[in-house]
């Protein structure tokens, strides 16, 4: 039997999911962890990778390395996004990656890490209406408009979460005057989103991953999301966790059960993002799917195999 592996090299977190493929495009997940390497740390300030956070994400790539070989994989993708190809010295990182670990990374655009997200979520079969798919990286945040046969429309904007923090998180919790500024730019930055929406009219809205699963764990923090492909959010539920998480402080928002501490603060960037675009869509369900960039990865290959 055929094994898989796919590598995400997120902004913040770099994922590794190994997976058998039992028939073309059927694939079963054995083992999977991530590692919150927060390679765009400060990555504003002078477009590059600092040299910790370099240092950083080619100690978590030999460590995946190991772990790769000790299962015997057959084939792996590994893709970077956001953080590596904004940086002047993203090349050199793969470089870096290569030398050490004979693992092959892809700088993909955009565009293609949007359709890499649609794979992923419609192979969980959550996608039964026109929906509007939204993934929050650290980086980029990726819209999808679609049904369960095609994509209508993709984009993907520089408007991560981290990259939010970075430029307006200025006070704790966020002045009135940040979360302005914030939303400001969101409008700005969104305007062929919000003509896409006005054309194509989703009736769902679905979370892919990341902040979704932290919004969803903190409404049920005894619940074992390895154990959720797709699952509702009531969308009342969200409006008040996200009033509670835009006025708390850092220290509140330790103590939140269900809050990773990498997203701590980031967590209120994705509320700001996620309220603003529920707003202009006006779809009455929220959704959350656990399906993401590095499952698209998964079930291209088992296609291919």
């Amino acid at each position: 039997m055929k094994k898989i592996a796919a590598i995400d090299l997120g902004t913040n977190t770099f994922h590794l999911v190994i997976a058998e493929v039992k028939l073309p495009g059927s694939f079963e997940v054995v083992y999977k962890t991530n590692k919150p390497v927060k390679l765009g740390e400060n990555i504003t300030l002078n477009n590059e990778i600092i040299p910790i956070a370099f240092e950083r994400g080619l100690s978590c790539l030999e460590e995946f390395y190991a772990i790769i070989k000790q299962h015997k994989v057959d084939q792996i993708r590994a893709v970077a996004t956001s953080a590596v190809r904004s940086a002047k010295n993203g090349n050199d990182f793969v470089r870096a990656v290569k030398n050490k670990t004979d693992i092959t990374i892809e700088i993909i655009d955009g565009i293609e890490e949007a359709g890499l997200i649609y794979e992923g979520v419609k192979a969980s079969g959550s996608i039964h209406l026109p929906a509007l798919i939204m993934d929050i990286g650290g980086g980029s945040t990726e819209f999808i408009l679609c049904d369960q046969k095609e994509i209508f429309w993709k984009h993907s904007y520089n408007i991560g979460a981290a990259r939010l923090l970075q430029q307006f998180f200025h006070s704790d919790p966020l002045s009135t005057d940040d979360s302005l500024k914030i939303k400001l730019h969101l409008k700005n930055q969104l305007q062929s989103l919000i003509q896409a929406i006005s054309q194509y009219q989703p009736q769902v809205m679905i979370g892919s991953a990341g902040a979704f699963e932290s919004f969803y764990q903190m409404l049920n923090p005894h619940t074992d999301l390895n154990q959720i492909i797709s699952t509702d959010i009531p969308i009342n539920a969200y409006t008040q966790l996200a009033e509670k998480l835009i006025h708390s402080t850092h220290t509140e928002r330790l103590q939140i059960p269900g809050l990773i501490p990498l997203r701590t603060d980031m967590i209120v960037m994705a509320v700001i993002q996620t309220s603003y675009v529920l707003e202009l869509t006006g779809v009455e369900q929220l959704k959350l799917c656990n399906y993401d960039l590095k499952m698209g990865i998964l079930s291209q290959l088992s296609k291919e195999i």
